[in-house]
């Protein structure tokens, strides 16, 4: 059960080529060390971009999370983010790729001397992986919605595992996804530390009350980049939106809800806990942001301006 990451098997996968450390390598042959942080720790951070008309799209915002977050854990990445812009376009531009690409950007610490923790235990530098593959999202997703499910998993504190880093280190999401995926539902709806509701195991999670569009305050969840222009659309569309704590009942009385994602875009909800919302339909303030998304993504990425 995939969800809001159901997508279109494409051959042209099999053929890719990935960057691995400046080197472009067959999928088949791509490989690193067993002694490498990321596969030992998770020590490292991840972006996922689309590129759309050859442009990859928020490219700014995804490189200042990729950046911000590998401050944040001490990881020097050892390019600039121009440098590391063009390592990206260079494996596309190697695989002939244009839209409908979804690119997984990957920097770990880098090798290891031994399995051990310490940073000091570390040799060289970073290891940076592009791994680009076509991938066009099922469309009856974004019409038909998925159901969501609360979970017991927490997303915790900054001071534990800070939630708002893409990091590696992902077990808080794949435990929630995993409890969602044994109660037979599509996506986790994780609340914070206080019982408010925070986030989705793989998206951001919107609801619709009182003809106003709500989601959690941004502390416990990962700063989506896709949450942050759903704001933005808003604020420009004149659609009331707020930044705020509610609880697992508020959505369950929501007229609807949504959740947003890099390859999900937006993604109605049609069930929360049992409770069918917008008589199990795609609602109205999902449509109209689904619509202002993908005109505000032509808009800016269309093919007249490559």
């Amino acid at each position: 059960m995939m969800g809001t990451h159901e997508y279109h098997l494409d051959p042209r996968n099999d053929s890719i080529l990935i960057y691995i450390n400046g080197k472009l390598i067959p999928r088949t042959e791509a490989k690193v060390s067993v002694f490498d942080s990321g596969f030992l720790l998770g020590d490292g951070v991840w972006e996922g971009i689309r590129l759309h008309n050859g442009h990859l799209v928020f490219l700014e915002e995804h490189l200042n999370r990729l950046y911000d977050g590998a401050k944040a854990m001490e990881i020097n990445i050892g390019k600039s983010p121009e440098e590391l812009t063009q390592a990206v376009y260079q494996t596309t531009e190697a695989n002939g790729m244009e839209s409908g690409v979804h690119i997984r950007l990957i920097v770990s610490r880098g090798l290891k001397s031994t399995p051990y923790q310490h940073p000091s235990a570390n040799v060289g530098g970073p290891t940076i992986v592009i791994i680009p593959e076509y991938k066009a999202a099922d469309e009856t997703v974004s019409e038909k919605g998925i159901r969501l499910g609360t979970v017991s998993i927490l997303r915790g504190t900054a001071d534990s595992q800070d939630p708002r880093i893409n990091s590696l280190s992902k077990f808080n999401c794949i435990a929630a996804c995993i409890e969602a995926d044994k109660a037979g539902v599509d996506e986790a709806l994780m609340l914070d530390v206080h019982g408010h509701v925070s986030t989705c195991n793989s998206t951001n999670f919107f609801m619709v009350k009182n003809s106003q569009v709500w989601t959690s305050t941004g502390e416990y969840c990962l700063n989506g980049v896709t949450r942050g222009k759903i704001i933005q659309l808003c604020q420009e569309n004149n659609i009331p939106v707020f930044q705020k704590n509610f609880l697992p009942q508020d959505v369950h009385e929501a007229e609807e809800c949504f959740v947003t994602g890099t390859f999900a875009g937006v993604i109605p909800v049609i069930e929360v806990d049992g409770h069918v919302l917008s008589h199990g339909e795609r609602g109205p303030f999902a449509e109209r942001l689904q619509k202002l998304y993908h005109n505000h993504i032509k808009t800016l990425y269309s093919s007249q301006n490559k």
